[in-house]
């Protein structure tokens, strides 16, 4: 998992070092995409829009789960990239998008 690229301030003045990881993972996701699509595998990328109540958020004080979305709207987006055409490759999706723009009615059940 890793987010689009964005160069804007807001994403990197609290937390440089953080973002620079996950921007190294972006940046492979467009450099692995380019080399090996030639052998039809694809390559992309895929990010939560808001927090994900995982066992991780439950140990961080003052996490309310209640406002976070279920896993399996990461799992519903996932089976819809994986089994996309191989051609689809070098993108970075948004969980909520990717389950909106391929269904007509979305299979996730959890908006929040």
């Amino acid at each position: 998992m890793s987010p689009p690229l964005s160069m804007k301030q807001h994403w990197f003045e609290n937390h440089t070092a953080y973002t620079m990881a996950k921007y190294g993972m972006s940046m492979c996701t467009l450099g692995h995409s380019g080399e090996f699509k030639k052998y039809g595998i694809a390559v992309n990328s895929l990010w939560p829009r808001t927090a994900i109540a995982t066992a991780a958020l439950q140990m961080i004080p003052g996490v309310d789960l209640k406002l976070c979305r279920k896993p399996e709207i990461l799992s519903d987006a996932a089976y819809l990239i994986l089994t996309s055409p191989s051609s689809n490759t070098g993108n970075f999706y948004i969980d909520d998008e990717c389950c909106w723009r391929r269904t007509a009615s979305p299979t996730w059940r959890n908006t929040r």
